[in-house]
């Protein structure tokens, strides 16, 4: 049997692990053409099996047989030149804690990995703002990766908290006399110590008002939710640069995450060649490289390309019918219909460039930009909507590509195996170690990621979706007017910092906030 096929076998739920269960996903694959007037009965079923066709053959075909000059490589490879501003986190203030701290100040975090992380620092800033001691944040189970990792599990919890013991006070767990302040508590009803009416982007001036007097009334005060809900404008200055000295230094992961990364970061820059290489495992895919430009050099490749993130664009994906009506069921199944996007044509959404990129065009904007076919390219990925079929395209243009699981033995991933954060904290680690860093769409793993390597003047390719939506509409297009056209439009998206701008997040703009000019 195909090794798709048993993976999906064995991840049915729905025949309860029976061989009736099995035959019926086998069923589609065996006589297709008795279920294709079925299709609507069957759609996410069906989608998973119908492998999309590439979108743009005719590019496809040119990039396959690319041949990249060695002043674009050496273009591309060079590290970012020196931009004239330097992080300077020393200078957050030093005044010491507060003789007795208001109260105790508990939060609870949506969101994937990289939402959370954002959501910690606010959670320092805002135990700060209002003199209070910060219990450990918890982090809710993601709905979409059913994910129940704690911050222990994740986050290095003593170094978090002597990094910052100069700057508030930070407790473990709760006081017993609080015992009762639990997620389920403010789950059962209506809670006088409970904020759960703070607004978007909320001022300091908010909060001294709403929930300083809880804390003096109760002892504790529990904001949910609290996701995006401290302001980034208007802030003080020692405030911004507590929240990057939390971002930046205190969040650290645990030794076996950064271990694990470490290890994956060494066998990406230092592959044996081919003669070399144990047949059993990923290494006999390399080859002796050392006269290219990126040798001992490797790309990094966010590619978010889930179920939820495909279903809210409402762009279609070349899936056909089954993956057009899975995707709308899923939209109001999950959203109830309401996604803006849904009102307008893809030809209106890609020429807007509002349409995350695909697996084959992150590929081609890749290839354009000037890697080749020795390129390594490390996947950050978790789970892609339509499988090893939808990355196919992708995989041909890139034959070096890697990931957690080509990378790492399942011994080495056991502690981390099923555990969509902990998967997502390795990638966040290797990122940050990559020489190129580039994501396929828009998203909090984009955003922490260009923040974090401005921070440490890393090179971060930015695409540029309104200028990628229209050249791919464009079905005439040679692949020399392509790829001039992307290596003029990404010219100024390699790592130029930039400043934060009003309402923008200090976590995607570090500078000036957090950052000071040479």
């Amino acid at each position: 049997m195909r090794e798709g096929c048993h993976s999906h076998i064995h991840n049915y739920k729905g025949g309860g692990g029976t061989m009736a269960g099995a035959l019926l996903l086998l069923l589609p694959l065996l006589f297709p053409s008795l279920f294709t007037p079925f299709s609507h009965a069957f759609p996410s079923l069906l989608s998973e099996w119908n492998a999309p066709k590439p979108q743009h053959t005719r590019l496809l075909r040119s990039a396959l047989e690319r041949q990249t000059s060695v002043e674009l490589q050496r273009d591309l490879w060079r590290p970012s030149a020196d931009q004239g501003w330097k992080p300077c986190l020393q200078q957050v203030s030093t005044s010491t804690l507060p003789e007795k701290s208001q109260g105790y100040i508990q939060v609870f975090l949506d969101g994937g990995l990289n939402q959370q992380r954002m959501g910690i620092c606010d959670a320092v800033a805002l135990a700060k703002i209002l003199n209070a001691t910060l219990i450990i944040p918890h982090l809710e189970v993601n709905p979409v990766w059913k994910d129940s990792s704690t911050f222990e599990e994740i986050f290095d919890v003593d170094h978090f908290i002597n990094v910052l013991k100069d700057d508030i006070s930070i407790v473990k767990e709760l006081p017993d006399e609080y015992f009762w302040s639990t997620r389920e508590y403010y789950a059962e009803a209506i809670r006088a110590n409970r904020i759960k009416t703070a607004p978007v982007h909320a001022s300091a001036n908010w909060y001294l008002e709403n929930v300083s007097p809880v804390l003096q009334s109760y002892g504790i005060a529990a904001v949910a939710p609290f996701s995006h809900r401290l302001a980034f404008d208007n802030m003080p200055k020692d405030i911004q640069r507590l929240r990057c000295k939390v971002n930046f230094q205190a969040l650290v992961f645990v030794p076996h995450i950064r271990d694990l990364g470490n290890t994956l970061v060494s066998r990406l820059r230092h592959p044996p060649t081919t003669n070399e290489a144990d047949s059993s495992n990923y290494l006999t895919r390399v080859t002796d490289s050392k006269d290219k430009q990126g040798s001992g050099k490797f790309v990094v490749l966010h590619l978010r390309f889930d179920k939820d993130m495909a279903a809210h664009s409402a762009c279609d994906f070349g899936g056909g019918k089954a993956e057009e009506l899975a995707l709308a069921k899923y939209r109001q199944v999950i959203w109830q219909g309401r996604v803006l996007n849904s009102q307008f044509t893809d030809e209106e959404l890609r020429s807007q460039g509002r349409c995350p990129l695909t697996p084959e065009e992150i590929g081609l904007l890749l290839a354009a930009l000037g890697f080749d076919n020795s390129t390594r390219l490390y996947l950050a990925s978790h789970k892609v909507y339509g499988g090893e079929g939808r990355i196919s395209t992708l995989r041909s243009l890139f034959p070096l590509m890697e990931d957690k699981k080509s990378l790492a033995s399942s011994e080495e991933r056991a502690q981390i195996k099923g555990k969509a954060s902990l998967l997502a904290a390795v990638d966040y680690y290797v990122s940050m170690h990559s020489d190129i860093f580039i994501s396929a769409s828009p998203g909090n793993m984009h955003n922490a990621m260009v923040g974090h390597r401005t921070y440490e003047n890393m090179k971060t390719i930015r695409p540029n979706m309104a200028l990628l939506g229209p050249l791919f509409l464009n079905k005439s297009l040679t692949w020399l007017e392509f790829q001039e056209a992307v290596v003029e439009g990404h010219k100024s998206r390699q790592g130029i910092l930039r400043l934060r701008r009003s309402q923008q997040s200090i976590y995607t703009y570090p500078a000036p906030d957090c950052m000071c000019s040479a």
